[in-house]
C-alpha cells in the first residue's frame, strides 16, 4: 500500500513536472535565470516552512541533530543550488533538445547511486523498462551534439542524480515535507550566495509586475513538485520513482498541443507510447499482480 501511495505521488510530480516546464517555456523569457531560480526556491522555501508550522511539525525540526542538518545543507548545495546554475548556465550556450534530453537521464545516475550506495536491488524488468525509458527520452528530444554546454548538463543531472540517493536515506528517519524545505532553503542561501559574488543581487529589484506573476505561477509548480515527489520517494525505490519523473516530457507535448495546437509527429506519438510502457512495466504488472492476489485472499474459503 505505501508503494502505491508512493507511486501515485510521484506520479503527481511528474505530472506537475510537464505543467511547470511548458510554463518556464514562457516565464524566463527576458530574465535572469539564476534571479528567477532564486527567487523561486526562496518562495517555495517560505511556503515549507509554512506547512510544516501548518502541520504541526514544528517539533521535529526543532529537535533535528547537527547531522542531520549538515546532510539538509548537503541536499541544498548538490540538488538545489550548483545543478540549477551550471544547468541554467549552460543552456544559455546549447539548445533546449539536448538540455532535455541529457536532464532526463537523472533516473540512470539515480539507479546507479541507489544500487552502490542504497543496495536497490535492480531486477531485469527494470533494465528493459530503462531502455524504453530511454529510446522515448530520445525519440521525445534527441540530441544533436555534445560539447563542453551539455558536460555541465550532463554533470548537473549526475548532481541531481546523488542529491535525491543522498534525501532517500535521510528520508528514513525524517519527513518529506522537512527535507524539502532544506534543499530549497539552504539550496535559496548558496544561490543568494552566488548572486551576491556576482553582483547578480540589485536586479532582484527590478523586477516587473509581470515578471512576478510568472515567478508566482512557477513557484506554485515547484511547491507542488517538491512536496509530491520527497514524500512519494520516502515510499518508493529510488530507481522506481526517479523513472516515473520521465512523464513529464509527454506531458509537456501534450499540454503543447492542446494550447499551442502544436501537432504531436509520428515520432512523438510512438515515443509517448515508449514511455508509459516503461513506467507500466515497472509499476503495472506488480500493482496487477497483487491486486489479483488481494482478491484472491478474499475470495479463498475459510478453513478453520
Amino acid at each position: 500500500m505505501n508503494e502505491r501511495k508512493g507511486f501515485l505521488l510521484v506520479l503527481l510530480t511528474a505530472i506537475i513536472s510537464g505543467a511547470s516546464i511548458f510554463a518556464n517555456s514562457f516565464a524566463v523569457q527576458g530574465f535572469n535565470p539564476f534571479v528567477f531560480t532564486f527567487l523561486k526556491n526562496a518562495i517555495v522555501a517560505a511556503f515549507l516552512f509554512s506547512l510544516v508550522l501548518l502541520l504541526k511539525d514544528f517539533s521535529s525540526l526543532k529537535s533535528l541533530s547537527k547531522k542531520q542538518w549538515m546532510q539538509l545543507a548537503a541536499i541544498g548545495l548538490i540538488g538545489g543550488s550548483i545543478p540549477f546554475l551550471l544547468y541554467f548556465y549552460a543552456l544559455k550556450m546549447t539548445t533546449a533538445i539536448n538540455a532535455g534530453f541529457l536532464h532526463k537521464t537523472i533516473f540512470l545516475w539515480a539507479a546507479a547511486f541507489a544500487f552502490f550506495f542504497l543496495r536497490e536491488k535492480i531486477d531485469r524488468r527494470f533494465l528493459l523498462a530503462a531502455l524504453l525509458l530511454l529510446a522515448a527520452n530520445f525519440l521525445l528530444s534527441g540530441i544533436s551534439s555534445f560539447g563542453y554546454p551539455e558536460m555541465l548538463i550532463l554533470l548537473a543531472a549526475i548532481m541531481w542524480g546523488a542529491e535525491n540517493t543522498i534525501s532517500k536515506r535521510v528520508l528514513k528517519e525524517l519527513s518529506g515535507s522537512i527535507v524539502a524545505f532544506g534543499r530549497m532553503f539552504f539550496g535559496s542561501a548558496f544561490i543568494l550566495a552566488f548572486l551576491a559574488l556576482t553582483g547578480n543581487i540589485p536586479q532582484i529589484f527590478e523586477i516587473s509586475t509581470v515578471q512576478w506573476q510568472w515567478i508566482a505561477i512557477s513557484s506554485a509548480l515547484l511547491f507542488g513538485y517538491v512536496f509530491t515527489f520527497y514524500n512519494g520517494l520516502k515510499h518508493l525505490p529510488l530507481h522506481k520513482a526517479t523513472a516515473v519523473l520521465l512523464l513529464a516530457q509527454p506531458i509537456t507535448i501534450l499540454l503543447s498541443s492542446a494550447f499551442l495546437g502544436t501537432r504531436i509527429s509520428l515520432q512523438e506519438a510512438f515515443g509517448l507510447l515508449l514511455a508509459i510502457a516503461g513506467v507500466f512495466l515497472i509499476f503495472g504488472f506488480g500493482f496487477l499482480l497483487n491486486a489479483s492476489n488481494s482478491r484472491g485472499a478474499l475470495a479463498a474459503p475459510n478453513r478453520d
